[in-house]
């Protein structure tokens, strides 16, 4: 009878062991099958660039936050990831304008 109870015993304890291992196997070469994108850096533009974007009237592209900056942002030209192009490219492109801060705007509608 103890014979009998240890086969049983070993026998449920082999079959949870071999079920749970290809799961685990699965899952492990999933994740590490998975690609990870990889961002090329960008240098920053220089003083003379970010003149002759003015210069043009271009907004600062905030690629990773989908925003952009115009010219008397503290950004503009600042964020990691962007780019110079014109407002309306900036709005074709589906970026949104970055908010302007509330004392900015009284100014400017004191002027």
């Amino acid at each position: 009878m103890k014979k009998l109870i240890a086969a049983l015993a070993f026998a449920a304890f082999a079959t949870v062991a071999f079920a749970q291992t290809p799961a685990s196997t699965t899952t492990q070469t999933t994740t590490t099958t998975q690609k990870k994108k990889v961002v090329a850096a960008v240098p920053a533009p220089t003083e003379q660039e970010i003149a002759d974007a003015r210069a043009k009237g271009m907004v600062w592209v905030n690629t990773s936050a989908k925003l952009y900056h115009h010219q008397e942002s503290k950004y503009y030209g600042k964020t990691k990831q962007g780019k110079f192009m014109t407002e309306d490219d900036a709005k074709a492109a589906g970026f949104t304008p970055a908010k302007v801060a509330a004392a900015k705007k009284k100014a400017a509608a004191a002027k």
